[in-house]
């Protein structure tokens, strides 16, 4: 049979008979007293257990929020490098180059003619893939860019037809205009 915990206190001499019987009396007339409602339980303690537990219900929901959110971005990141790689065209090897703005500086891409034309009317784009660049196709690019923005380093706006109430439309650019 186990000892009660008045029984241990006496026997190991922290408190005498007179201080374990005031206790006694103590507890029972607070007892009274909550029985009849003239004195309030004192759950103080079982207050801050709850308040403990919402806080670290929180805490628990903020780290899972982030989580999540990572998991996102890595799924968004998987996607943009899977677009990237099943559209991208052949690069190649050219003395001709295009030259574009990325992070105020000005980079250079090898390109034909096709190429240049389809890139200054916005058919295609340039977007950024492992540490260097590719040329994509207009959709493609459109979809990267409703992922992730940083990633498209270039992609014009399609050129329209011509005015027809423009006075410069008989005059003609010349082809071998270089900027």
């Amino acid at each position: 049979m186990a000892i009660s915990l008045r029984d241990q206190l006496l026997k190991a001499g922290l408190v005498n008979e007179k201080q374990a019987k005031q206790a006694g009396k103590q507890q029972q007339k607070q007892q009274r007293l909550v029985k009849k409602g003239q004195a309030e339980i004192d759950d103080s303690a079982r207050q801050a257990a709850a308040q403990a537990k919402a806080e670290k219900a929180a805490r628990d929901q903020e780290l899972n929020r982030q989580q999540q959110e990572k998991a996102e971005q890595k799924a968004r990141a998987a996607q943009v490098r899977q677009l990237i790689e099943a559209s991208r065209l052949p690069k190649l090897t050219s003395d001709d180059y295009y030259n574009f703005v990325d992070d105020k500086k000005v980079k250079r891409l090898p390109v034909n003619a096709m190429l240049r034309d389809k890139l200054s009317r916005g058919s295609l784009a340039i977007v950024r893939h492992g540490g260097g660049y590719e040329v994509i196709p207009r959709e493609a690019a459109l979809k990267i860019q409703e992922r992730d923005p940083q990633q498209v380093v270039l992609l014009n706006t399609p050129t329209e037809a011509p005015d027809a109430d423009d006075p410069y439309a008989a005059y003609q650019i010349p082809d071998d205009l270089m900027w």
